[in-house]
């Protein structure tokens, strides 16, 4: 069921895993099906995260989890800039631009997300929407020399008018780095505290309680699956497992529905150190979840959160 433009009272936490598919269940090639991952393999009657024990998905009161297609019907393999553009603003980006576009976005990608992207439309519907990942001053000395450039999700957060979440949030809690417990910063010299992935959990799910959109992203999972590190892979499966099992069960009393996506598959194939032509889950879980259940590609997701914020897609101004 849809709501109403402006009506919608249900806050939406959404968790961007990048390189996060669903593989075989053939323990040689898949991480997933060698992990512990309790909370993700509670859903599927015990079984690991694969394309059979998914199916045709799973239909449960406040869940939903489906394999949807990121391939787009363009030739080549799926790759980060064109599926983030398709997920955060709705338009089918390999198509446009011919092919499937890997790393940063082009100068087309970016007249996407500028004319339209889910932060955009979710503050120009009067909703409060934000980018929960940390930023450090470094990362804009970096793009501003040069040095580094905007992933599609900081571009949306950008073009959306988004305050970036600097160090002190993320000292009190009010933030969340990319790795979850803020290792990677602690070993670049910063004097920040070492979390488990249940304290992540709390403080972001106190983000999106004040929010009607949060974003969260996690891109570790591809950057294993580009090495093809096992043992790293399941280091990561797990903590990413614990992170996501502590959202879950903090839901329904926050009022807040957990929407999981990725652009295309890396890790669950660590055959190759390539992406994958695999389909990506979707898993929506909490009140609303219904939203979710006839997106059957990477094309549906952007209506659907619209659709759940209650926003319009012909409400611009």
């Amino acid at each position: 069921p849809g709501h109403d433009e402006g009506e919608s009272n249900l806050a939406l936490l959404m968790i961007f895993i990048d390189g996060f598919g669903l593989g075989p269940g053939d323990p040689e090639v898949n991480p997933m099906v060698k992990a512990e991952m309790p909370f993700i393999r509670s859903l599927l009657s015990g079984e690991p995260l694969t394309r059979e024990a998914v199916g045709e998905g799973l239909f449960r009161p406040g869940l939903v989890l489906r394999p949807v297609d990121a391939t787009l019907d363009t030739p080549g393999l799926p790759q980060s800039a064109t599926g983030q553009t398709v997920l955060f603003s709705g338009v089918n980006a390999p198509r446009i631009a011919g092919r499937h576009i890997n790393g940063f976005p082009t100068k087309a990608l970016r007249g996407i997300l500028a004319e339209e992207n889910v932060f955009k439309a979710a503050h120009r519907a009067g909703k409060r929407a934000i980018f929960a990942n940390t930023f450090t001053p470094e990362y804009f000395e970096a793009v501003n020399r040069g040095k580094w450039r905007h992933s599609v999700t900081t571009t949306a957060a950008l073009y959306g008018d988004c305050r970036f979440l600097m160090l002190p949030e993320l000292i009190r809690g009010e933030a969340v780095f990319q790795d979850i417990t803020n290792e990677a910063l602690r070993e670049r010299g910063y004097d920040v505290p070492l979390i488990e992935p249940e304290t992540a959990a709390a403080n972001l799910l106190r983000v999106a309680a004040r929010n009607d959109f949060t974003l969260f992203e996690y891109f570790q999972t591809d950057r294993c699956g580009h090495k093809q590190d096992w043992d790293l892979a399941l280091v990561l499966l797990n903590r990413l497992d614990r992170f996501l099992g502590s959202i879950a069960t903090e839901l329904r009393p926050n009022g807040i529905n957990l929407l999981l996506v990725s652009d295309h598959g890396n890790i669950e194939d660590l055959t190759t150190k390539t992406h994958t032509p695999n389909p990506v889950p979707v898993i929506s879980m909490g009140e609303g979840a219904e939203c979710f259940s006839a997106v059957r590609s990477l094309m549906d997701v952007y209506p659907a959160i619209m659709d759940y914020l209650g926003i319009s897609l012909e409400s611009k101004v």
